[in-house]
């Protein structure tokens, strides 16, 4: 699968498949130190080289033997570990669409969750909204077939839609599958913190008060607060400040601002504040991350 993966990434960066839209492939021909950005709900599969992704306190690593899955949007630290010009890291990472996880649940043909075994001190972990499993041969044997429609677009309207069914039925039977049952059964808990994410991606901007999130999506506090850290691994400020400082990130690289307009315009009332939240996230102050973002490679999350 590399050679081909090559063939649909020439070049290092993030590469889109036209009939594929919710595809992409990834290529990095060198180490390029620790990104930070918002994972979307999606599975990534690494062909070559290998990942650490860090989640809150949780830190998860993968290689081309083990496949990687979110169910919400998560604001994570990724690192490439092994990448050279003669072995490029090559990913893939695949959309996935909540609700066709929820059709699949709804219909009734989607076995049963097996129970899981007592897990100790890491029972909290497989709460989490993220999670690697082994790379199964029908999963992978999917992927494959995606590629094949890529280089067929012609008949992507017809066979797409089959075989991304497929993926979203195997991780659901697989052994992650539990992360995404629990975002998308209708009325769960997992559900209602879904909300809440959609809720502070709209508004991180504004000052949060747990207590109204809470009750707007009809939570009690304390059970709010668990679930919440329970499923991205890190409270709801937590969540805000890291998605406030990814666009604040993301307006100064894509739209030029300044610091201090960038950190107004995300929510911080004191930019030397922000300039110190920002160095501690990003590892350097704005200016200089931005100027060393600019001469780096395009990279994206998921892949």
């Amino acid at each position: 699968m590399a050679a081909r993966l090559l063939g649909h990434a020439p070049a290092e960066g993030v590469h889109t498949l036209p009939a594929l839209p919710s595809l992409i492939c990834y290529r990095a021909d060198q180490l390029q130190g620790s990104v930070c950005a918002v994972y979307e709900p999606c599975v990534a599969l690494i062909v070559q080289g290998s990942k650490r992704v860090v989640l809150g306190s949780d830190t998860l690593v993968y290689d081309s033997t083990r496949y990687l899955v979110t169910s919400l949007d998560l604001p994570t630290v990724a690192t490439i570990l092994e990448a050279s010009p003669a072995r490029p890291y090559l990913a893939m990472a695949l959309k996935l669409d909540l609700r066709e996880v929820a059709t699949l649940l709804l219909s009734g043909t989607v076995p049963p969750v097996p129970p899981t075994p007592h897990l100790g001190p890491h029972a909290a972990d497989e709460h989490r909204a993220m999670g690697t499993g082994a790379l199964s041969l029908p999963l992978l044997q999917a992927f494959d077939r995606l590629l094949d429609i890529a280089e067929q677009p012609a008949h992507a309207p017809v066979l797409a839609p089959l075989v991304l069914r497929e993926i979203h039925y195997r991780l659901l039977v697989g052994e992650q599958g539990h992360r995404l049952r629990q975002i998308a059964a209708v009325g769960s808990q997992g559900q209602q913190i879904a909300r809440a994410i959609d809720w502070l991606k709209r508004h991180y901007a504004e000052p949060l008060r747990v207590e109204e999130l809470a009750r707007e999506v009809r939570m009690a506090v304390s059970t709010f607060h668990h679930q919440f850290k329970a499923l991205t691994a890190m409270s709801p400020l937590q969540y805000q400040k890291q998605i406030r400082l990814t666009e604040a990130r993301r307006l100064m690289l894509m739209d030029d601002l300044d610091a201090a307009t960038a950190a107004y315009r995300v929510g911080y009332e004191s930019p030397s504040q922000f300039s110190r939240e920002y160095s501690r996230h990003f590892g350097a102050p704005p200016a200089r991350d931005i100027s060393q973002l600019r001469r780096a490679p395009p990279q994206t999350a998921g892949a």
